[in-house]
């Protein structure tokens, strides 16, 4: 899909309410296949966001997992080191 949408599931802490609607933001975006809607679509656009923050929210409080939350911080040194590996310094 987009990526840059991450996962939210299972982190210590758990996902803000800025990483959901940064999330919902860049899957509507993507759907619409535009970054900055016109003004005619703007309120529709808007509602899209809010719903698709929503029905994230949602989805993240009613999942279950038996796995040990994960850390942020050896999540996000782990993707560093796959972006160096793949891209070089």
């Amino acid at each position: 899909m987009c990526r840059s949408i991450h996962q939210l599931h299972n982190f210590e802490p758990p996902a803000t309410e800025d990483e959901v609607q940064a999330a919902a933001l860049q899957y509507v975006r993507k759907i619409a296949g535009s970054t900055r809607p016109s003004q005619a679509n703007q309120a529709a656009f808007d509602a899209a966001v809010a719903a698709v923050a929503a029905a994230t929210t949602e989805l993240l409080a009613n999942l279950v997992t038996t796995a040990p939350p994960r850390d942020r911080e050896v999540e996000a040194a782990k993707a560093r080191a796959r972006a160096e590996k793949r891209y070089g310094s």
